[in-house]
């Protein structure tokens, strides 16, 4: 087993340890974030039909020059404009694998000045 797998196995447990806490309905989407180096999505999923209904990334931002930070707070403004266009006011959180700091918090910041409640 090598560095990389233990690596990615850890990320699953911790998604799943999340996940199996975490889960969207038809009333309550969960909102669901990916983050990697570069770039960080965000969308608002209804687990009980398996569909998407509202999603952002920080390819959107239409602004340069702004830090990783601002954009995903930028990313969480428009993801809340997108799921409210789609009927969604209230979401559950889910952060994955990823800690809630940073940018997945600037993320979670912007949604929530955005007008979702979770």
């Amino acid at each position: 087993m090598t560095y990389q797998d233990d690596k990615n196995r850890s990320r699953e447990r911790r998604a799943n340890r999340v996940r199996g806490k975490v889960r969207g309905t038809a009333e309550r989407p969960r909102l669901s974030v990916f983050r990697s180096n570069r770039a960080i999505w965000a969308q608002v999923i209804d687990d009980g039909t398996g569909r998407t209904l509202a999603s952002a990334g920080s390819v959107h931002v239409s602004e340069k020059g702004l830090s990783k930070k601002d954009q995903a707070a930028k990313v969480g403004t428009i993801l809340a404009e997108r799921a409210k266009a789609a009927g969604v006011e209230r979401v559950v959180f889910d952060r994955g694998p990823y800690l809630y700091h940073g940018r997945v918090k600037a993320l979670a910041d912007g949604a929530r000045e955005g007008g979702l409640d979770f």
